[in-house]
Parts: structure tokens; C-alpha cells; sequence
């Protein structure tokens, strides 16, 4: 009993050290090492070779640079209007390189930092207290109150309805793309090329990976509500930790090549390690009332959680305790809903999906065994 507690403990603390320490190396993979370039022994020259050396470098002295830079032109772009040509590739090449990582974490943070939650804060905190007061200067004290009762709730309203729904709608197509971006240069660099599967099932198992992971955040929120509240609140961490968890090491297994079962199979085998690397991510979303503001404080910090998750060596901290089970019936569920939705179609679909369902099988019948 206190050998499974120790070890429980010793996986939390673990996790939890690899998602901090994990984050502070972004600049490290941002530095590219240029290798020292060999210098060649000087050759002796002689005394003919030197004359023509000199000779050459006389000539290009007396040349005007413009006539040379004319021609460099020309003989890249092959037209007489090269120099514009020129001059604007050279404007706009740095648009065109690939941006670093630490860059695209840095966009991410603006937007959902600097635009999305900073709109929210001026315009409850500066805005709407500004009007408030124009409202009971033009009106007076008396019916300012019930003035405002009703322009307040209407401007809430159309804030939220123009612009903070598209924005949260558009947040999560950018967002996506950005993680996905990170996730991709992260294991470029430290992994080599991602091991991706065919498309068709590729696009099953990242829908049946979307189904379980959404009947995973249902489960953990019903059973917040157990009569037992610190039971509950508990097993609510522990949900999200975990689904964290699996958030920020599914773009590192997905180019490994593993199936969504198999994610699954890792987090529940290993389940104290991925409980401490999530519960960073779970407790700071955890502190904001507000839905929105705790979708901004995920989506600010989850580009860091990807960078640890792909740094991390989570099989060196296997636990030897029991396998905690939790995706169990949602696995069950989703299972059973995609094999026996699509059974009597016989249409591809069916058959990505009976080839899931088998994965999953042999990926349970593997685990029983080790």
C-alpha cells in the first residue's frame, strides 16, 4: 500500500516537473547551431597568379556598382525592371521564411491575450463604467439607476452577440492551426519527420478521437456533482487533468504514427504522470469565473503544454500500479455507436471504423499481456 502511494506520488511530481521544465526549452530549439566553416590552408601563389589577382581586383574597383548591381538583377529576373523585382522580393523575404517557434507562440499569446482577453476586460472594466457615469451625468442620480438597468444589459448583449462570438468561433479555427503549426515544427525539430497515416484514417480517428474526448469532459462533469463534494471536485481534476494530458501528447503520438486507442491505453497505464502534467493547465483554467476568460488562459498556455509534452520521455516514469480505467465507458460508448451505426452500410466508412474497433481490441488484448 505505501509502495502504489509512493509511486503514485513520484508520477504526479514527475509529470508536473516535466510540463514547467518542458516549457523553458522553446528558445533552446529556437537556436540554430551553424557549424564553423573549415578554413582552407592558403595556397602559395605565384608570382604570375598573384599579377592576375590584383588585376581583377583593380577592374572591379573602377567598375560603378550600379552596372554590376544592373546586371546581378538582370541575370536573376531575366527583365529590365529587375531592380523593382529585386527590391521588393527583398522587402517581403522575411514574410516568407518560416517563423520560429518561439515566434508562433508569441502570436498565439497576442491574440488570445492581447485581443480577445483584453477586449473583455476594457470593455467591462473601462467601458461600461465610463458610460455608466456619461449616463448619470446626462440623466441625473435618481434615474440613472433605472437608465442603466436596461442600457447595460443591451450593451452586454450586443458586445458579446458581434463581437465576442464571431471572435471565440474565429479563435478556435486560428487556434487550431497555430497548435497544430507548433506541434509540427516542435517534433521537426527535435523528432524528424512525423510518421502520418493514410488520410482516410487519419480523418476516422481524429473524429473518433473528438467523440471520446467529448463524452470524457461530459463524464467529468456529472460526476462533479456526486453528493460527496470534495469527492467530486476530486475526481473533476482528475478528469481534466488527464484530458489535458492527452490534449498535449496527442500531436506527438499522432506523428509517431498511434492510434487513438493507443493514447488512450498510455494515459490510463501511466495515469499518475499524466495527472501531475496536467494539473498546471487544469488549476489556472480552473481560477476564472468566466468560460471565455478560462478558454483564453488554456489556449495562452497550451502551446507551452505541447512543447513539454514533446520534450517529455514520459515512458521513463512508468508507474508498476494498477491501470486506471477512466476512458473505459466512453471508449465502450463510442465504440459501440460508430460499429454499430455503420455496420449494415458497407461503405468505407464502416470499414474505417471496423478497422478501429479491431485496433482497439488488439491494442487491449496487447496490454493484458504486458
Amino acid at each position: 500500500m505505501y509502495n502504489t502511494f509512493q509511486h503514485i506520488c513520484n508520477g504526479i511530481i514527475n509529470g508536473f516537473r516535466d510540463n514547467i521544465l518542458g516549457a523553458l526549452k522553446v528558445y533552446k530549439m529556437d537556436a540554430e547551431i551553424e557549424p564553423e566553416p573549415i578554413k582552407k590552408p592558403e595556397e602559395e601563389m605565384t608570382v604570375l597568379a598573384r599579377r592576375r589577382a590584383e588585376k581583377k581586383l583593380f577592374k572591379k574597383k573602377l567598375e560603378p556598382k550600379e552596372s554590376l548591381y544592373n546586371h546581378m538583377i538582370r541575370s536573376h529576373t531575366g527583365n529590365p525592371n529587375g531592380r523593382a523585382i529585386f527590391q521588393l522580393l527583398k522587402l517581403f523575404s522575411p514574410f516568407f521564411k518560416a517563423p520560429r517557434i518561439s515566434q508562433r507562440i508569441f502570436l498565439c499569446c497576442a491574440w488570445n491575450g492581447g485581443l480577445f482577453w483584453m477586449s473583455i476586460f476594457l470593455f467591462y472594466n473601462v467601458l461600461l463604467p465610463i458610460l455608466q457615469w456619461i449616463t448619470s451625468l446626462i440623466s441625473g442620480q435618481s434615474n440613472s439607476m433605472l437608465l442603466w438597468g436596461w442600457i447595460g444589459p443591451v450593451l452586454s448583449w450586443v458586445f458579446s452577440t458581434l463581437w465576442l462570438l464571431p471572435l471565440f468561433v474565429l479563435s478556435k479555427i486560428v487556434n487550431n492551426l497555430w497548435f497544430q503549426d507548433i506541434a509540427d515544427a516542435a517534433y521537426r525539430k527535435s523528432r524528424g519527420k512525423p510518421l502520418l497515416p493514410n488520410i482516410s484514417i487519419f480523418i476516422a480517428d481524429m473524429v473518433f478521437s473528438l467523440v471520446v474526448q467529448s463524452l470524457f469532459l461530459i463524464q467529468g462533469m456529472l460526476l462533479k456533482f456526486l453528493p460527496i463534494s470534495p469527492v467530486g471536485q476530486s475526481i473533476s481534476v482528475l478528469h481534466m487533468c488527464l484530458l489535458y494530458s492527452l490534449y498535449s501528447f496527442e500531436y506527438k503520438w499522432i506523428n509517431m504514427g498511434l492510434g487513438i486507442h493507443q493514447r488512450v491505453s498510455k494515459i490510463e497505464m501511466n495515469w499518475p504522470y499524466f495527472c501531475g502534467f496536467g494539473l498546471p493547465l487544469a488549476i489556472l483554467t480552473s481560477l476564472p469565473s468566466s468560460f471565455v476568460v478560462s478558454g483564453c488562459v488554456f489556449s495562452i498556455l497550451f502551446p507551452l503544454s505541447i512543447i513539454s509534452a514533446n520534450e517529455a520521455n514520459e515512458n521513463n516514469y512508468r508507474s508498476e500500479i494498477f491501470k486506471l480505467k477512466m476512458f473505459g465507458p466512453v471508449i465502450y460508448i463510442s465504440d459501440a455507436f460508430f460499429y454499430y451505426s455503420f455496420k449494415d452500410q458497407g461503405s468505407p466508412r464502416y470499414a474505417r471504423t471496423d478497422a478501429l474497433f479491431q485496433q482497439s481490441q488488439t491494442s487491449e488484448t496487447l496490454t493484458r499481456k504486458r
